[in-house]
């Protein structure tokens, strides 16, 4: 397992925070989840699509969900079964991609 794959204590996690502001922590602390919402289904593809290529790039998938406009994504580091800090980059160029 590589040091960015490493699961985050509480102290790294609340200290991550401030640069997802926008994001939501689940009460246990295993994954972050935000909903983006578009105009219409066509900018919400592609939306996915850049997501798609960058998670494939990063070696890091998100779990996530369309429906119509929106897309609900899910991150979390399935290797060790938590947040590592993989998923706060991952949400942080999310974030760059929805502007």
């Amino acid at each position: 397992m590589s040091q960015d794959t490493q699961k985050l204590t509480s102290a790294e996690i609340d200290s991550f925070t401030d640069q997802i502001p926008t994001w939501s922590i689940d009460e246990s602390q295993q994954s972050i989840y935000k909903e983006f919402t578009f105009q219409d289904f066509g900018q919400a593809w592609g939306f996915m699509t850049q997501v798609a290529l960058l998670a494939e790039k990063l070696q890091h998938h998100p779990e996530w969900s369309n429906c119509y406009h929106r897309v609900s994504i899910k991150l979390t580091t399935h290797d060790c079964e938590g947040l590592s800090y993989l998923d706060f980059i991952l949400a942080q160029q999310i974030d760059q991609i929805s502007q």
